[in-house]
C-alpha cells in the first residue's frame, strides 16, 4: 500500500517550490545551497519527504522568506481534531501559483500599475471564466437532452 503525504508537508511543500520558482531558482542551486541533492529537494517540494525543523529554518534563509510563510495557508485541523480539512479552492490558488504558468501570471499583473487597468484585466478574465462555464453547462444540458 503506497503512502500519500500529509497535507501539511504538501502544503510546506509547494510553498518551498512557489518561492524558489518565484525567485527563479532551479532545485539544482537550491540543493546546492542546502548541501542536498536536487532529487531530495524535488521529495520535498512534493512532500514525499518532511522538511525536519533545522532544515526548514535552513530553506527560509536561503529563500528569503520567514519560515512561518511555510505555513500561510496551510490545512487546519478538522472539527473532530483527528485529521485535516483542507480549503480547496485555497489549495487550488497554491498550486496554481506553484506552477510556472501561475508565477508568470502572476509576475505580469503585478507590473501593471494603473489600477483601472488591473481591474480590467481582471474583469476580462472573469468573463472569460464565466463564458467558459456557460459552455460546459450548454453542453451539459445538450448531452442530457440527447438521452
Amino acid at each position: 500500500m503506497k503512502k500519500t503525504p500529509d497535507p501539511i508537508d504538501r502544503h510546506v511543500g509547494s510553498r518551498v517550490r512557489m518561492q524558489r520558482v518565484l525567485l527563479k531558482m532551479s532545485q539544482e542551486k537550491l540543493g546546492e545551497a542546502l548541501g542536498l541533492t536536487f532529487q531530495q529537494v524535488q521529495k520535498y517540494e512534493k512532500g514525499t519527504n518532511r522538511i525536519g525543523a533545522s532544515r526548514l529554518q535552513q530553506i527560509s534563509k536561503t529563500l528569503n522568506v520567514p519560515p512561518s510563510f511555510f505555513f500561510e495557508g496551510a490545512p487546519t485541523a478538522g472539527a473532530s481534531g483527528n485529521g485535516f480539512v483542507e480549503e480547496s479552492s485555497s489549495q487550488y490558488v497554491v498550486d496554481f501559483l506553484s506552477t510556472a504558468e501561475g508565477l508568470h501570471l502572476n509576475r505580469s499583473f503585478a507590473r501593471i500599475k494603473d489600477p483601472k487597468v488591473r481591474k480590467k484585466v481582471i474583469d476580462l478574465i472573469a468573463a472569460l471564466a464565466d463564458q467558459d462555464e456557460d459552455q460546459r453547462a450548454a453542453r451539459a444540458d445538450a448531452e442530457e437532452a440527447a438521452k
